[in-house]
């Protein structure tokens, strides 16, 4: 399916000369050493620091953030995309710390209110050592009452054998030791229960509250079932401390913190403002406990994390005390593909071995397949992704696919073997679509057809093609025609479908008023939302309405403006690759989206790629044998109006060997 050279061919809209390029020109860089002048034979040769803070890739704004922060003791707010290291970024703060004297909390009865148990706070250790004496004296006493109370029914037992009253005698001592052992106090009620335990810390502590519930964020009181009788617990004993209170003087991170309910972030805002919060019964089984503790000591440092619809689910209190007192930072999804850049990704590769401990090294080669995947997931021209969450499963699945075949390294044929494996499953799911819209020929790869158009769509990180049909009828009413697009379009879509009509209007120069067009956009069971789909929109109308036949082995994706200026769009690499497996030869893409395609080896040999500008370019190589009399309409038509439709001249498309 190679294009022959001399087949290449020219197109000319004024005098800039565009050209046809195949997928192999697109990769012809990549057939150099991505690695450049990186001296290692595998990455067991590459120094892992042991700073977490070292270990962040391509955030370099947002490590300075945690710096500064850790170093003046400020709290920040992480923003950004699942997997780009905010969670490292909070655990690397921690290690940043100053560092302070830990403290110890202990929780005491209160012989003045039973229901107001007293808290002391002792410096690191000293805490396990009070309880552990106390309970030691607590254990001498209960001894020592306990031999006090078997001598009295020794003795009164054998008083009642020696009177003849040896079962009157029994019974006796047994009412007497029962009454004495609960009437009196228990000696271990008094024992201080250890509640926030730093012994032999440190570092300061790191406590992920991510998702917990109130009381397990901001402490609780357990339920006690026998509240008297002399079998009840002590009130002190059933006191359980908080996440916020286990960060004392370190660091509590939070990630999707708009998930937390109003009153935990109200209380967690009361918390940031004291430096101490009180302990009460939080669920619907302590809250009748009535127990609430003296203050407890909870000065933290509090790192927010979520995605960008984090901020309007938190409360404006919350995030204006972090913004007031803190930092606010945006994590980047990518960085800019550069030699310095790259070497961070051949070190987040030894990073990841390291961290795993059960996969191989990687050789140099897998390596450079890995920064090829970065490039391609980045969607982006002159990008690296840093999605790294995703990235490192991919190394680990390719270490694993290496480990179960004996190798004592990674190869490059491991990390392909692992991207089929570790496919997501969107892209499962869109290749079962493929399959199944293939196997009732829900589109079609070959021949001509008018009215009918190969759009290509992305389903989570996937590409699917997206078939669109369109027919014109008379219209149904005596008002103004209209259109009509069917296949649960999103507000994006339908606005794109509006933009699509005024184009048509224009370029065709009709009185279409008295027309109905329907569109349909077939199997979009899930919907559809974007506007990418806006040039194979425009090109099944006007094969519609002109009855020009369009090429069913031409996909295409593309915004449209309304003066008929083909837009970039996202996702064109995936989408291209849908189209391949489907079984099409060419795709249609924006110009301006050329540098962003990044397709597999695999692949690169089955399909053309040809760049568009303008829908008239589009035009000229999705219609079929009748598109010489559409060209030559909107050239005359172009003429007459003077509108500025820059068109190219009639070409011959290239003729393939399948």
């Amino acid at each position: 399916m190679k294009q022959e050279p001399e087949l290449r061919h020219q197109l000319y809209r004024s005098e800039e000369p565009k050209y046809d390029m195949r997928a192999e020109d697109l990769n012809a860089d990549e057939s150099k050493d991505l690695l450049g002048s990186a001296n290692f034979e595998d990455t067991s040769s590459i120094t892992v620091s042991d700073n977490l803070i070292d270990q962040v890739i391509g955030q370099d704004e947002a490590v300075e953030v945690i710096k500064k922060a850790a170093h003046q003791r400020r709290h920040v707010m992480l923003i950004g995309s699942p997997g780009t290291g905010k969670s490292m970024l909070g655990k690397a703060m921690s290690e940043l710390l100053p560092v302070e004297e830990l403290q110890d909390v202990l929780v005491y009865p209160n012989p003045e209110d039973n229901n107001c148990p007293r808290v002391r706070v002792v410096p690191a250790g000293r805490g396990k050592q009070i309880v552990d004496a106390q309970k030691m004296e607590a254990r001498k006493k209960v001894q020592t009452r306990n031999m006090f109370l078997m001598l009295i029914v020794m003795a009164l037992i054998v008083y009642a054998y020696y009177t003849g009253q040896l079962l009157f005698g029994v019974i006796a001592a047994a009412l007497i030791f029962l009454s004495l052992r609960y009437m009196l106090p228990k000696e271990d009620a008094m024992v201080p229960k250890l509640l926030v335990d730093n012994n032999a810390k440190k570092k300061a502590p790191y406590v992920d509250a991510t998702g917990a519930h109130a009381g397990a964020l901001l402490g609780d009181v357990r339920h006690d079932p026998f509240q008297s009788g002399g079998l009840e617990t002590p009130s002190h004993e059933r006191v359980e401390c908080g996440s916020i209170h286990k960060a004392h003087k370190g660091v509590l991170f939070i990630d999707e913190v708009n998930t937390l309910r109003l009153e935990s972030q109200q209380s967690l805002l009361t918390a940031l403002q004291e430096g101490e919060y009180p302990i009460t019964g939080q669920s619907e089984r302590s809250s009748g406990a009535l127990v609430r503790t003296e203050p407890v000591p909870c000065s933290f440092i509090m790192i927010a994390a979520g995605n960008l619809d984090a901020m309007q689910g938190m409360h404006p209190a919350l995030r204006s005390r972090i913004k007031g007192y803190g930092y606010e930072v945006y994590m980047r999804d990518t960085m800019d593909d550069t030699m310095e850049n790259r070497d961070k990704l051949i070190r987040f590769v030894a990073q990841e071995v390291v961290r795993d401990g059960k996969i191989p090294h990687f050789t140099r080669d897998a390596v450079a397949e890995i920064v090829r995947e970065a490039r391609r997931r980045a969607g982006r021209k002159g990008h690296l992704s840093l999605m790294l969450r995703d990235l490192g499963g991919l190394i680990r699945v390719a270490g694993d696919v290496a480990r179960s075949e004996g190798a004592n390294l990674t190869d490059s044929k491991h990390v392909m073997s692992a991207k089929k494996m570790a496919r997501s499953v969107e892209q499962q799911l869109a290749d079962r679509y493929l399959e199944r819209r293939k196997d009732y020929s829900m589109y079609h790869s070959s021949g001509d057809e008018v009215g009918r158009v190969n759009g290509l769509a992305v389903m989570g990180d996937s590409g699917i093609v997206l078939p669109i049909m369109a027919e014109v009828t008379p219209a149904q009413s005596k008002e103004e025609g209209r259109v009509i697009a069917t296949g649960r379009l999103q507000e994006i879509a339908k606005e794109a479908v509006t933009n699509v009509s005024v184009l048509i209007k224009k370029f065709l120069g009709e009185d279409i008023t008295n027309k109905d067009v329907h569109i349909q956009f077939i199997g979009t069971y899930e919907g559809v939302e974007g506007d990418s789909a806006s040039i194979s929109i425009a090109t099944a109308v006007i094969s519609a309405l002109e009855g020009v036949p369009v090429k069913q082995s031409v996909a295409m994706t593309g915004s449209l403006s309304v003066r008929g200026d083909v837009l970039p769009v996202g996702g064109v690499t995936q989408k291209i690759e849908a189209a391949a497996q489907a079984g099409i030869n060419t795709v249609l893409i924006p110009k301006s989206n050329l540098g962003d395609v990044l397709i597999d080896d695999s692949i690169k040999d089955k399909i053309q790629i040809i760049p568009v500008s303008t829908i008239s370019e589009v035009f000229e190589f999705a219609m079929g044998s009748q598109r010489t009399r559409l060209i030559e309409k909107l050239k005359k038509f172009a003429t007459e109006k003077k509108i500025g439709i820059n068109l190219p001249e009639p070409i011959t498309a290239p003729s393939r060997s399948l």
